[in-house]
């Protein structure tokens, strides 16, 4: 079975048994709100789409984007993710994970943000 691992250097301390999900987050200078949505495939994640609230720094919004229900919504074609590393400290605030319209903070996985653990990475795995 495919599913998402969480973790570091290829240790995995979490596994979730899912195909698809959202990663969503609050950007740390704009206050606005980002998601990327992915599918799992056996060479890594897959991004199918992308969505924030609003630019600022470091947040280009791609022309070809769409304005649609308070978001801009844009495709990027880019080889799968195999492993997709993230920074998660406490000032930064947490990564919500969300499966079938229901969202979560990754400490519900992994415990709280720590600057022990500043990153975390997201791959396809098989349990």
């Amino acid at each position: 079975m495919i599913g998402l691992c969480l973790g570091m250097a290829g240790i995995a301390w979490a596994f979730l048994p899912i195909s698809d999900f959202t990663l969503a987050w609050q950007h740390t200078i704009e206050k606005v709100r980002w998601e990327e949505d992915y599918h799992l495939l056996s060479q890594g994640l897959l991004l199918t789409e992308a969505r924030v609230k609003g630019s600022g720094a470091g947040m280009t919004i791609p022309e070809d984007a769409i304005l649609e229900k308070g978001s801009w919504r844009y495709h990027r074609s880019i080889p799968p993710l195999q492993p997709l590393r993230v920074g998660r400290t406490p000032e930064a605030g947490d990564y919500e994970i969300c499966m079938a319209g229901h969202c979560q903070p990754m400490s519900t996985w992994l415990g709280a943000p720590h600057a022990k653990h500043p990153a975390v990475e997201l791959w396809s795995c098989e349990k």
